[in-house]
């Protein structure tokens, strides 16, 4: 007999017999309290009044405490033919009687990936080989009898009997070999309600999604109780309803198969939120390192890619920043980079008309003239406006001249030259016919207004692993002006050395507004892999940027998609453009900050962005953490300004 009680319970019991004894009569304790039954106790003369004392104030004590059944255990339950009523929460269980002659790997994961609770029971029952292999032969002789009778009396041939001779001895020969192994899979689900109603749908929307793949199940009738017993976690299959299986489908029918997006090497992205594993990815592994955010503004994307950035110079990779809000200054600042201000009265210049330089000199030097002219083309483009088809020429024969002006031809040594200045391209317009009104409108560039951006020679170090570049100070109507000219400087470097590299444009919604930087960042996000860049561009305006048939040919030649909260404005043209389903664009319509979607090559998966407490301190964009920081700054410079004093 097995004990199922507690030494106080056994305790108890035997103080209330000992109270029916006379006194110094034998005690024989009752079968089952883990006593050997030879053994004679005599009870010794005791208070009655005592013992009754002892045994009320036990009884006290364990009214008083709980345990762990108590704590688990729910409040009702109620069996019947079709659930089980745990406590108010309506419980039905599924069992599968039989599978289709082929199930791909992965069949199960429609079922494991619905939002739904539910508890899953897999037994699998092995089958001495030389048992099944017996009855595999007798079936196979069968079949093959029945096959030859059909054949002598000219029957049709019988398909069915055919294949399932042909995977008896497809089974035969792997069984006798060893690659497989035989059970009895029984296989249970079960699903929870919180009213009949809603667990009547459910069961019939699984039964569904199983009935599309050729598998069949059925509820528990009269066995409710049964099947919730079968799925909780103590190993008993009460239904003991099971299907004869190989271990191949058997493998395909495993339940641990989500979404998945990770590799060996790369970053860490964020978490996975259909499976919570970890999203790590190379995205120099993909057939291209570019990439594309797409947010609302305050929904996380500056904080993911300074996230990304930050984990990015840990393995050395060079990134290069373009700012237009001064977000990125403080990352810059904590790991010793170089922040570049670029404003009208700022010290730093760019000279659009440095050349660009060779990976290893391999261009020719007309050729890269030639290329620094069109770039500049469609620099004078977005500083000068529209221009007629006349003045695009005299544009072009004027920079030729600027250049040869500086001895600077086809056949000069590039590495000694000296590049022009605006101011120099100024002169030879004015010597040119019929051009006044260009030189009209390039002097604010060089003498006006806007004099202090294009008129003085480079001075730029990028010898860093980290620069940006700022545009913040400047005004809208040079903001494109500047990111186009900084775009190109970035790229002139680039061309100059192999190296891995990001680049990030953020609000590259600037750039898409005029078809000539539009054309020029899609130019570069096309060539970027052949020098080992990779191009991230950022954007909140996403009917602009999408709208634009540039703007499509950069996400189409982005390997790396990034989906973070959106607006009900732009849901539907991201919805066709990403090809999302319904419970995708609800999930970015209801996305918290930091939470979207995740796209990598053909994969993709729901993401949550996760940073540790001291990269949060260093990305955040959050005004009032940011306070927070410059008042803990200031109030560290003053301790030291106190401390040198006391000193």
């Amino acid at each position: 007999m097995v004990n199922l009680f507690g030494k106080r319970e056994q305790k108890e019991a035997r103080m209330m017999y000992r109270q029916t004894l006379p006194q110094n009569q034998a005690y024989q304790p009752p079968a089952g309290y883990g006593y050997a039954p030879q053994q004679q106790y005599v009870v010794p003369p005791k208070n009655t009044q005592q013992e009754k004392q002892v045994l009320e104030e036990e009884r006290t004590v364990r009214k008083s405490e709980v345990t762990v059944r108590d704590l688990i255990a729910p409040s009702v339950y109620r069996v019947q033919p079709r659930f089980v009523d745990l406590g108010g929460k309506f419980v039905s269980t599924l069992f599968v009687i039989t599978y289709p002659r082929y199930i791909s790997v992965g069949w199960f994961a429609p079922i494991v990936l619905m939002n739904i609770p539910l508890d899953v029971s897999m037994f699998f029952y092995p089958v001495k080989s030389y048992v099944i292999m017996k009855q595999l032969r007798n079936k196979a002789g069968a079949i093959e009898a029945q096959l030859l009778s059909d054949a002598e009396k000219g029957a049709p041939r019988d398909p069915i009997r055919e294949t399932a001779l042909k995977d008896i001895e497809q089974l035969r020969d792997n069984l006798a070999q060893g690659t497989e192994k035989f059970f009895q899979f029984a296989l249970y689900i079960t699903i929870y309600g919180d009213t009949e109603k809603q667990l009547e749908e459910l069961a019939e929307k699984m039964e569904n999604i199983l009935g599309s793949k050729l598998i069949y199940s059925k509820r528990g009738y009269y066995q409710s109780e049964q099947g919730f017993n079968s799925t909780i976690p103590i190993g008993n299959d009460e239904l003991s309803v099971s299907f004869n299986m190989n271990s191949s489908p058997a493998a395909a029918s495993f339940p641990f198969i989500s979404a998945d997006l990770s590799s060996d090497d790369g970053i860490l992205y964020g978490i996975n939120r259909h499976n919570n594993s970890l999203i790590l990815f190379d995205r120099f592994s993909l057939q291209n390192a570019n990439a594309v955010v797409f947010a609302t503004s305050g929904a996380g994307k500056s904080y993911a890619i300074k996230l990304e950035i930050l984990r990015s110079l840990m393995f050395g990779t060079e990134v290069i920043i373009i700012d237009p809000e001064k977000e990125y200054e403080y990352l810059a600042e904590a790991v010793g980079g170089t922040f570049v201000n670029v404003s009208l009265n700022s010290e730093a210049k760019i000279n659009p008309f440095d050349l660009p330089r060779a990976v290893g000199g391999s261009d020719k030097p007309g050729d890269i003239i030639r290329s620094a002219i069109i770039t500049l083309k469609g620099l004078l483009r977005i500083m000068l406006g529209e221009m007629t088809h006349a003045e695009d020429s005299l544009i072009d024969r004027a920079l030729v001249e600027t250049y040869a002006k500086k001895d600077i031809t086809a056949e000069s040594d590039l590495t000694r030259i000296t590049p022009p200045l605006m101011s120099d391209l100024q002169e030879i317009l004015a010597g040119i016919e019929g051009a006044d009104d260009l030189v009209l409108r390039l002097g604010k560039y060089t003498e006006g207004t806007f004099s202090g951006l294009f008129s003085s020679p480079t001075n730029i170090d990028m010898n860093n692993q980290l620069v940006v570049f700022s545009v913040r100070d400047l005004e809208d109507e040079l903001k494109p002006i500047a990111i186009y000219n900084i775009v190109t400087y970035i790229w002139n470097v680039v061309r100059s050395s192999l190296k891995k590299r990001i680049l990030v444009i953020d609000e590259a919604w600037w750039l898409m507004q005029r078809e000539d930087s539009a054309r020029f960042i899609f130019a570069l996000v096309k060539r970027a892999r052949k020098y080992y860049l990779g191009i991230t561009t950022i954007t909140q305006d996403v009917n602009d940027f999408l709208l634009s048939p540039y703007g499509q040919a950069i996400v189409t030649n982005s390997s790396l998609q990034m989906l973070l909260k959106q607006s009900p404005a732009s849901i539907n043209l991201i919805t066709k453009t990403f090809r999302l389903t319904e419970g995708e664009k609800y999930l970015l319509l209801e996305s918290a900050v930091g939470e979207g979607i995740f796209f990598a090559g053909n994969k993709h998966v729901a993401i949550k962005v996760v940073a540790s407490y001291a990269e949060d301190q260093i990305i955040t964009t959050d005004p009032r953490q940011l306070l927070e920081i410059e008042d803990a700054k200031k109030e560290f410079a003053k301790s030291l300004e106190q401390g040198q004093e006391q000193k």
